[in-house]
């Protein structure tokens, strides 16, 4: 196997109990990389297609990248994949902290979960050997504890001497099978979208817990040391935000430029909401912040801890610094200034296992729901959930948790929510087949309006797009709102980042030093001579059997609706982005022709798939060349 693997993945059948290894092919890893790369390749051809996504046929995946656990600038992130529970489609969350480099301390690149477990169940993996064991002690725990719990008793070791434990879990949310659960670990960093809980769930798998002091093999350590300190004096881009104040630093900027939502995506930030400037101004926000904290090697650190030192009925909590999409889920999208009720609504999400957006999400659409007399107060338990009441948004979030009243109603996002409520709900329900959108308004990024419509993953930011460009010199420019021309760019940088994602690297380093380090520090882990061209290639060829995975349920993004409010139809009357529709057929069109899409079908031809290794994938899915040609 090629240098920066394990070269193992280990195999767990809960329903018998069976657990076996698994020799890693090089030449997967050579064409997809690791994270969700590998992960789509995997589950495709071990997937049959409408297998139901909590049943025990559904393959749950864990996996990491070639330059997880290396010298590579912040190397720390590994993928859980899925089919989502929440969309029907690919699913997948990416994740730091510490659980991905020491998973591969353990011995492993990946862990492919099926089955379901008889009773609650944790696995535990130790320097190579594995094992299941009765988890039903830790079931009903929230992910905090969780963790402290197989830490205390796991970690033990004769004469007092602790040894290293880290931890991925669900926390209640996930038991319960909230669509919208994350799998939590670090007690704050979380694999959070595409239902990846929901399914960790369904198996009754309550934790994977990871002990290991294995070395990533390096084909040249010296290089790769090397290349480390070279990039670090070179960062740009958005390094010093990041360094400094984290994404909160964008949060107030963010409700006034027109980058994040408000109000349920139906209001204007210097309108709805002009004191979120003040509220979240980054000097403000960060004074909460007590200590910093930073995924395994991180070069910037833009986490942190954050407490509550004001009286009120928050003093006192302390948890995981609240990060940007938090912060604007649950504030600027509910009009929510208190500060301190956010940083114990994210401390609850956190706790209970919740996709932080999703979440935010879900609570503003009831808010709104409630506005326009759609909920009544005795539908939602007495809780008057008015715009800014962050006492109800808590109240309401602790019965999402526990499934109860107008909690289990909502439990499973907006666009179930929507079904249940019925009465015009769906007018509120913002979501792309049924995710829940990020904090980001295609209408100050047009990119994105692509993104969330045609990614394999509906409703994602995290996936490259025009204006997510590289850090790199000579890097084309465009007019952001010319509504043509720019599919090839698109196509150039989404592939950049799906190379980032799969390869184990944070994407905060994509946005912050030089393009180059990805391929270098790939060819310097690996051995393999990858240079930016290739990363073209390999960022397609995951693009192409993610997509095929839904084409292969019968989904055609082409038909998935991205709402009226998001692309300003109609167009806002007020702030920065008044006045913008995004036009986003035509960008669409030109996306498809980029990837040799059907406009109308989205079928990639067949040469294009062959093209990229993917023949029989072009068998499955593939539109055929016409007659002649």
């Amino acid at each position: 196997m090629a240098r920066g693997f394990m070269g193992r993945i280990l195999n767990v059948d809960l329903s018998t109990g069976r657990l076996h290894d698994e020799v890693l092919d090089e030449s997967l890893g050579r064409a997809f990389l690791g994270g969700y790369g590998l992960g789509a390749r995997l589950l495709y051809d071990r997937m049959t297609p409408r297998t139901d996504a909590l049943g025990p046929d559904a393959v749950l995946g864990f996996f990491t990248g070639p330059l997880t656990g290396t010298p590579a600038i912040e190397g720390n992130r590994f993928a859980v994949v899925c089919k989502s529970p929440l969309t029907g489609t690919w699913g997948d969350a990416n994740c730091g902290g510490t659980f991905g480099p020491h998973l591969k301390f353990a011995g492993y690149d990946g862990v492919i979960v099926r089955g379901v477990a008889p009773h609650p169940t944790y696995l535990v993996i130790d320097n190579g050997e594995a094992a299941l064991r009765d988890a039903r002690w830790l079931w009903g725990m929230d992910s905090n504890q969780t963790e402290d719990e197989l830490e205390a008793s796991l970690g033990a070791r004769p004469g007092g001497a602790a040894r290293r434990v880290d931890v991925a879990c669900i926390g209640q949310a996930g038991e319960r099978r909230s669509l919208i659960a994350a799998v939590m670990n670090d007690k704050g960093r979380a694999a959070g979208r595409s239902g990846v809980g929901a399914v960790m769930g369904s198996k009754n798998l309550k934790a994977i817990a990871v002990m290991g002091d294995q070395r990533v093999p390096l084909f040249d350590g010296v290089r790769a040391a090397r290349l480390r300190r070279e990039h670090r004096k070179r960062s740009g881009g958005a390094y010093e935000l990041f360094r400094r104040y984290g994404t909160i630093g964008i949060t107030g900027t963010s409700a006034m430029s027109g980058d994040s939502p408000v109000k349920n995506w139906g209001g204007v930030g210097p309108v709805d909401f002009p004191r979120a400037a003040e509220t979240f101004r980054d000097e403000r926000l960060i004074a909460y912040q007590d200590r910093k904290y930073g995924c395994w090697r991180c070069t910037m650190s833009c986490g942190g801890h954050m407490s509550v030192k004001e009286p009120g009925p928050f003093h006192g909590v302390s948890h995981h610094k609240v990060e940007y999409e938090t912060a604007a889920a649950w504030g600027t999208m509910t009009l929510t200034d208190d500060f301190p009720a956010i940083i114990r609504l994210n401390e609850l999400c956190n706790r209970y296992g919740f996709d932080t957006i999703a979440a935010g999400c879900t609570a503003a659409f009831a808010v709104e729901c409630f506005e326009h007399g759609i909920l009544t107060i005795a539908d939602t338990d007495g809780l008057p959930l008015r715009w800014g009441n962050a006492a109800a948004l808590v109240a309401l979030l602790e019965k999402m948790a526990r499934r109860e009243g107008i909690g289990d109603v909502l439990a499973d996002g907006v666009r179930l929510a929507a079904e249940r409520i019925g009465r015009g709900a769906e007018a509120f329900a913002i979501h792309v087949h049924g995710a829940e959108l990020p904090m980001h308004d295609p209408k100050f990024q047009p990119g994105l309006a692509t993104t969330y419509k045609l990614d394999a993953t509906p409703a994602r930011h995290t996936q490259g797009h025009e204006d997510m460009p590289p850090v790199l010199e000579g890097w084309p420019g465009h007019e952001r709102y010319q509504w043509t021309g720019k599919g090839e760019l698109h196509r150039r940088c989404m592939a950049m980042v799906h190379v980032v994602n799969a390869a184990g690297v944070c994407l905060f380093a994509y946005l912050s030093y030089d393009w180059n380090f990805v391929p270098e520090f790939l060819t310097a882990v690996t051995g393999w001579p990858i240079d930016t061209d290739e990363c073209y290639v390999i960022g397609e060829r995951i693009a192409q059997i993610r997509h095929a995975f839904n084409l292969r349920e019968g989904l055609n993004p082409i038909q998935f609706e991205v709402p009226a409010r998001v692309l300003g139809v109609p167009p806002q009357t007020a702030g920065n982005v008044r006045g913008v529709t995004v036009d986003i057929d035509s960008q669409v069109r030109d996306f498809c022709a980029a990837m040799d899409w059907d406009p109308a079908s989205a079928r990639p031809s067949a040469a294009r798939l062959a093209a990229l290794g993917l023949g029989d994938i072009a068998r499955d899915v593939g539109r055929p060349l016409p007659a002649g040609v």
